[in-house]
């Protein structure tokens, strides 16, 4: 995968992350939540708790949780600081789009000439 910097996750890398259902559901619980265990999280999800593991490491390389040691116990937490960073690049590209668009628009309106 591709980062922007060697802490800061490239776009591509959380919509990789988040096109996986299950990621995203484990996303969500974690989000409303405020937390839970690879092991409180399979409880509630058709998956086995390795598979969990195996989708909580693709969301951690993605910047969208980190683990916490607490005893024998390892708790994620949501973060969504990197999901806002890809907001921002969708809705700047979407606006490339729409002048491109409103461009077109403009010149196939435009009354023929002479």
């Amino acid at each position: 995968m591709t980062t922007s910097t060697d802490t800061e996750p490239a776009p591509e890398d959380v919509l990789v992350a988040l096109a996986d259902p299950i990621r995203r559901q484990i996303l969500a619980t974690l989000t409303a939540q405020g937390g839970a265990t690879s092991t409180s999280l399979a409880a509630g999800l058709p998956v086995t708790r390795q598979a969990v593991a195996k989708h909580l490491a693709v969301l951690d390389r993605a910047g969208l949780v980190r683990a916490h040691r607490t005893g024998r116990e390892v708790r994620y937490e949501a973060e969504l600081h990197p999901l806002r960073r890809a907001t921002r690049w969708m809705d700047a590209l979407a606006t490339q789009w729409e002048h491109r668009l409103r461009a077109i628009k403009d010149l196939a309106e435009e009354p023929p000439g002479p």
